[in-house]
């Protein structure tokens, strides 16, 4: 059996978002590092905690894999002389590798003979390598980092102990001026200082000084906790995954406890209620069987159970004191009007360039017009559409999204509820935010999703157009979710509407507005193409081969829907063998179309029955192609592409294209260039990389 080796880094405490990807790469890197010093093992098993990270190697080898390696010298020209003695630039190599002239034997690489010796790599001690794992804890990688104290590192958090354990044997290091130990240290307040005398007993060790190394059983804790409170009460206990995966990464060992409130609160609205307790204190809600919310919530401990009536009462002090504030903020906002917090928008700025908040919507007013009229809405709808843009942004202004501001949009809903607003109206004003992340749940109305798009046409294009272009480690405006959630939202209801029409609409908006242009930066361009790689990560969520989206963004993004139905069917063909003869016929037609130019097709200058029967199928597919293509239906497009591919092949069997005579030779190429231009209208099938085994 080989010896364990243990690698604890004590911490001032992370970030609980922080904790469950550092520990997994942590793990990652261990490994990665134990095969690049061919060390074997039996297994690796991380730890946890806010204030911990660790790594438990069992059965590690005594001593490295040696290794046999064949070694590849000069080639024989420079490695002998013309007398066929061995030069000095072999000799010079093989002494390099410990070797002697006698060990060299000479092999053919590509044609050329090439000197080589076999060299033996005798396995070092993996005790005197295991101090290298210095390096792995100086890789690990945060979203966040500080520095602290005169030295240069920068971690998450600060280093405060190390352990390095080889069996009983302490592996010497030093990380940030800590050096290595075999002492580790138990719960803060709890706990004691932990002498570690074998790696085997760490996990337990710190559970006897309250301390659950095991994130994923302190999970379990939690959630057992909570279950044993529903059951006891039969109350259901809202378990967000979220919350408790941030939850056990707060606390080193969990004790589960409800608390209560005054139900005079429940009369606020429930999300401010939930939002609350679950972003703000971190605590579970509870509902009844039919799912209205009790005036209780549950919550976690670090620690145990003693006194836990007073920690109870802890919490329900504060969790009282910022509901009191949400009642009060509350009736005092609904004191007034809709319009008296349009009018506090003139003093909230959006953008230096691009003015105020109440600037921003008279633009999303018009963007949402315009997007209605191209949807061709009734007058009702254009109405509410209208007033949902006007009113989307007037919860800003008051004290209830100044205090909680992840609840912009749900208290404007309500609030425009209280004020008699119509009920789609209010809700546009919620949904008109979503998505709130590039993932998320889209717009359900059509007024709130055209409000949303207007929205974010606004942000995108105008921060943009003066010069705020998004770089890769800085996108404050977060132009790439609203992108991602623009298009998600014209594929979801399937408008027929171009993308890049729907970005100009503010462009000549700002035009006209005469807003600062930065003339250093071609806006348009730099838009598309930021469209384009929002497309392509849509796309490639669908698992879209890169080439396929080249092939379907040939001639940029207009309808999005019929782009992504185009690019799953062009994928489904790149290993249709039934699909090779299309795919050869109007890929050499797009090759030969880059020698063609557009010109005017005349019929009386055909001299083969070939052309003449291309030129009427051409006619016939194009008309059926048109139709079919405007229906967006990208299926039936490429069939009726598809009838062309018998009449390319009888076309290039019997006639030459490239002949003497100009006319004739380029009216062929205009043939050839007109279904060129068909083919392309569907994607530059050129670009695909077509993958049959023929």
């Amino acid at each position: 059996m080989g010896k364990n080796v243990l690698f604890e880094i004590g911490l001032e405490e992370l970030p609980a978002r922080f904790v469950d990807q550092t520990e997994k790469q942590l793990a990652d890197e261990t490994e990665q590092w134990l095969n690049e010093l061919r060390i074997s093992y039996s297994s690796i098993k991380s730890f946890s905690t806010p204030r911990r990270l660790a790594i438990l190697i069992k059965n590690i080898s005594e001593t490295q894999t040696s290794l046999d390696v064949e070694v590849k010298g000069p080639s024989e020209k420079i490695a002998k002389e013309s007398d066929g003695s061995w030069s000095k630039a072999a000799l010079g190599f093989t002494k390099g590798q410990g070797k002697t002239p006698e060990d060299i034997y000479i092999k053919e690489v590509k044609g050329t003979p090439y000197i080589y010796v076999n060299k033996f790599i005798e396995g070092e001690k993996t005790f005197n390598l295991l101090p290298t794992f210095k390096k792995v804890i100086e890789s690990l990688q945060f979203p966040s980092n500080m520095k602290w104290g005169t030295g240069a590192m920068r971690f998450a958090r600060p280093i405060r102990w190390l352990v390095a354990l080889y069996d009983k044997e302490v592996i010497p290091f030093e990380v940030a001026n800590v050096t290595t130990q075999n002492i580790t240290y138990g719960h803060r307040f709890l706990g004691q200082q932990v002498k570690i005398e074998n790696p085997l007993y760490y996990e337990e060790l710190l559970n006897e000084n309250y301390v659950i190394v095991n994130s994923v059983k302190r999970k379990e804790l939690i959630e057992n906790g909570i279950k044993q409170l529903e059951n006891q009460h039969s109350y259901i206990i809202s378990v967000d995954q979220g919350l408790l995966n941030e939850v056990k990464n707060l606390v080193e060992y969990p004790t589960v406890f409800m608390g209560s409130f005054d139900d005079q609160y429940l009369k606020l609205p429930t999300e401010v209620l939930v939002i609350s307790m679950k972003e703000h204190q971190r605590y579970f809600y509870v509902e009844d069987k039919d799912g209205n919310l009790l005036p209780y919530f549950i919550g976690v401990r670090n620690g145990d159970d003693y006194k836990l009536d007073n920690v109870i009462k802890g919490n329900e002090k504060v969790l009282h004191a910022r509901l009191a504030d949400a009642q009060f903020f509350y009736e005092e906002d609904n004191k007034h009007t809709i319009e008296y917090y349009q009018n506090k928008l003139r003093n909230v700025i959006f953008q230096e360039k691009l003015g105020t908040i109440s600037d921003k919507v008279k633009r999303i007013r018009y963007i949402t017009k315009e997007i209605a009229t191209r949807l061709s809405l009734s007058e009702e709808e254009l109405q509410k559409a209208d007033r949902a843009a006007e009113i989307c942004k007037f919860d800003l202004t008051t004290n209830m999204v100044n205090e909680f501001t992840e609840l912009q949009g749900v208290i404007g809903e309500k609030y425009a509820m209280n004020f008699g607003e119509d009920e789609i109206v209010a809700k546009a004003v919620r949904e008109h935010y979503l998505p709130n992340h590039a993932a998320g749940k889209l717009p359900e109305s059509l007024i709130g999703s055209i409000v949303s798009l207007a929205d974010k046409l606004d942000t995108i294009v105008g921060t943009i157009y003066i010069g705020l272009t998004p770089t890769s480690s800085h996108d404050p405006y977060g132009l790439r979710r609203q992108t991602i959630g623009i298009l998600r939202i014209l594929e979801a209801w399937k408008w027929d509407i171009s993308v890049r029409e729907l970005f100009n609409i503010p462009f000549e908006l700002y035009n006209e507005l005469a807003l600062k242009h930065n003339m250093e930066i071609n806006a348009k361009e730099i838009l598309r193409d930021f469209i384009k790689y929002r497309v392509m990560f849509l796309l490639k969520e669908r698992q879209i081969e890169p080439d396929v989206m080249e092939a379907v963004l040939n001639r940029g993004v207009e309808n999005l829907p019929y782009l992504m139905n185009k690019a799953s069917i062009i994928s489904s063909k790149r290993n249709d063998d039934r699909f090779k003869i299309v795919q050869e016929a109007l890929v050499r037609v797009l090759n030969l179309a880059k020698q063609a130019s557009d010109v005017e097709i005349d019929p009386t200058l055909f001299e083969t029955e070939a052309e003449q029967n291309l030129f009427n199928v051409l006619q016939e597919v194009t008309q059926a192609y048109r139709s079919k293509s405007n229906e967006k239906d990208a299926s039936e497009a490429l069939s009726q592409l598809s009838q062309l591919a018998k009449p390319i092949h009888d076309f290039f069997d019997t006639t030459m294209v490239m002949v003497e005579n100009k006319q004739v030779r380029d009216n062929r190429l205009g043939l050839i260039n007109r279904i060129s231009e068909l083919v392309k209208d569907y994607a530059d099938l050129s670009e695909v990389e077509w993958k049959q085994n023929f």
